[in-house]
């Protein structure tokens, strides 16, 4: 007959702190200073202890941690689309830096809407994270509010103004769209099509290319909007709509180079000749602008830079470091290639 044994499986237990203090010799106090504020504990002891924690599995309490230094070691960055590459080499920009200055970068996606980025910030700011980066500098009243009673850092990137929340790295839009209206009229040409998204910071540089294109009294504008986020398949849409309107033109503009890549595609469809025929130029040097057929005239920004600024300019705040500047203005090129 089979007997059954009374003694009761003891459940498996997660490492302590306590235990992360017993293998390396230390006191508990010792090792959560360690862990929770390295910058205050000998080089050779935070070692010791960082080796202790991966050989016991112990997991640390930040949360506990956070309570006593009043550091998350957390960065929210809200941006509001990571579908090409516009935004996600700034965001891997702001996760490398942030990464060799010891924090950790919370990415979340906001859309294009004020509701949606209210919901988050607030969601966000419940968390109370070290820093926030937030794309442009359109935001609600409610969440400017927020943010200033809230006191943490914030550095607003991809838009310029000299009255940021707090901190801001960008470049300014309507310079660009002046920059290119005088670069492609200065090319001879005067009837223009426009295939443009309509979110704010595009808006801006549209708004600067119409002032510009308005100066010179000869030049002739049409536009189209498309839905964002921009695509090849909406850039091919926003040009058949111009050309099929009957519209006679030699420039097109586009708000972004995957919408300038959908229109040469249109083009050449069409048997028209790009630059032959129609110019083309779009905006954000994207990856693929070099290599397409033809080059794609565009404007570079220095989204690494972005990113990389956003991210110690931060990191410097957090740790009362002085910030020498707070709105830098990185500027932009005009990158003349095959297509205009």
């Amino acid at each position: 007959m089979n007997s059954k044994s009374n003694i009761k499986k003891q459940p498996s237990r997660s490492p302590t702190l306590e235990d992360v203090a017993r293998a390396v010799g230390l006191s508990p106090m010792t090792v959560s200073r360690a862990i929770n504020t390295p910058d205050i504990v000998r080089p050779k002891t935070v070692a010791k202890v960082m080796e202790a924690v991966r050989a016991t599995g112990y997991i640390p309490n930040m949360l506990a941690g956070s309570l006593a230094s009043r550091r998350s070691k957390l960065i929210a960055v809200v941006v509001p689309q990571i579908n090409n590459n516009m935004f996600v080499d700034t965001v891997q920009a702001i996760s490398d830096e942030l990464a060799i200055r010891g924090y950790h970068m919370l990415l979340c996606v906001a859309g294009y809407n004020h509701e949606t980025e209210n919901d988050i910030v607030s969601t966000i700011l419940s968390r109370r994270p070290d820093g926030i980066v937030l794309t442009g500098i359109h935001h609600s009243t409610e969440l400017k509010k927020s943010i200033l009673n809230s006191e943490i850092p914030v550095v607003e990137i991809w838009d310029l103004t000299p009255t940021p929340i707090d901190m801001l790295v960008g470049f300014s839009h309507e310079k660009i769209g002046h920059a290119i209206g005088e670069y492609l009229f200065n090319k001879g040409h005067t009837r223009f099509g426009l295939i443009w998204t309509d979110d704010k910071r595009a808006m801006l540089r549209q708004k600067g290319l119409q002032d510009e294109l308005r100066r010179h009294k000869k030049t002739i504008v049409h536009a189209v909007s498309v839905p964002l986020p921009a695509t090849m398949a909406r850039g091919r849409e926003g040009l058949a709509a111009l050309l099929d309107d009957g519209k006679t033109l030699d420039a097109i503009v586009c708000s972004s180079d995957t919408l300038a890549q959908g229109a040469i595609f249109e083009a050449q469809k069409r048997g028209l000749s790009v630059p032959g025929n129609l110019a083309v130029m779009g905006f954000g040097d994207l990856d693929f602008a070099d290599c397409n057929i033809p080059s794609i005239t565009t404007v570079k920004i220095d989204r690494w830079k972005i990113g990389k600024d956003a991210a110690n300019m931060l990191a410097d705040k957090i740790e009362g470091k002085p910030v020498d500047e707070a709105v830098a203005d990185i500027g932009f090129s005009l990158i003349e290639r095959e297509s205009a």
